[in-house]
């Protein structure tokens, strides 16, 4: 009898090895480059999607790339499944491990998202949390390299609110070993424990309150949305607290004159980015959203093992 194959999850970059990640990355060009042409290793593998919170360009992409690779998905919103009448994590991931062949879950709870993994028998996803946004940061990082070359000893400069986009860029800075500068106002900090796992692990980071120090000579400058889902209350402190990290044209001048800009959208316009920027010339952020797709169907091919 064949050895049990451990189940293999993607919850966050900071639990992979470089090797890895850049073996996923290198799957994303193939597929990208091999277009609908590809094989279709998923045909009867099922995926069921999760969303607890609403989603464009997770759900578009996971779908249509599941499809595109021969599986079908069963989507089940927030009203959808027993998650939202008090069946428990544990009991909903040891049922939708006897239906589907994975599970990707964008919720809030990052801890929800571990008992998921704990329990389910299949391959469980991080479409997103509170904490994290690995799926998005896999995109971004190959978005950077088809249009700047390897990513390794470059400098990536996040401005404004030091939130999940922000700590899985964090994670993949020290994983492609890239240098990270960080800007945000002193409320909206990443924590303190992953500025220290980054530095215990031989990170580059720079932590500023400053945006124009955190550009100065960035090949690379990502925001995010000032106010995000669930932030709603907490509006008008946000933005009068975050108005001085604004992209816009002057900021993006401190730049390296040929730094992109990129943002996993949706974007505010005229809060967190000007339109001058986001349609500018030095914008990636349409190829980034593309590369959502091909990035997936590699993570789709890491997890079940295919390819």
């Amino acid at each position: 009898m064949s050895p049990i194959k451990p189940t293999r999850h993607f919850l966050d970059i900071d639990q992979f090895d470089s090797a890895t990640l850049r073996s996923i990355l290198d799957k994303a060009i193939e597929l990208k480059e091999a277009g609908r042409g590809h094989a279709k290793p998923l045909a009867d593998h099922t995926l069921v999607l999760i969303f607890e919170k609403s989603s464009t360009r997770t759900r578009v992409s996971f779908e249509v790339g599941m499809q595109q690779m021969g599986g079908d998905v069963v989507v089940l919103g927030s009203q959808d499944s027993q998650l939202g009448r008090g069946e428990s994590v544990a009991d909903t991931a040891r049922v939708l491990s006897r239906f589907a062949d994975a599970i990707m879950i964008r919720t809030d709870s990052h801890q929800k998202l571990e008992w998921l993994a704990e329990f389910a028998t299949v391959p469980v996803i991080n479409g997103l949390t509170d904490d994290s946004h690995p799926c998005q940061i896999m995109a971004d990082v190959m978005t950077f390299e088809e249009h700047r070359g390897p990513i390794e000893g470059k400098t990536i400069a996040w401005v404004g609110d030091g939130n999940n986009v922000a700590a899985s860029w964090l994670h993949a800075a020290v994983k492609f070993n890239c240098k990270f500068n960080i800007a945000t106002p002193l409320e909206f900090q990443l924590p303190d424990h992953l500025i220290d796992w980054a530095n215990a692990e031989g990170g580059d980071v720079t932590v500023t309150q400053s945006a124009e120090e955190a550009v100065a000579g960035a090949d690379c400058v990502v925001a995010d949305t000032w106010v995000s889902m669930g932030d709603d209350d907490e509006r008008d402190t946000r933005l009068e607290l975050l108005g001085p990290y604004q992209v816009n044209d002057a900021l993006m001048a401190k730049a390296n004159s040929d730094a992109l800009f990129m943002h996993c959208l949706p974007a505010h316009r005229g809060e967190e980015v000007t339109d001058t920027v986001l349609d500018g010339q030095q914008s990636v952020v349409w190829d980034e959203a593309e590369n959502r797709l091909h990035a997936q169907k590699a993570i789709l091919a890491y997890c079940l093992d295919v390819l």
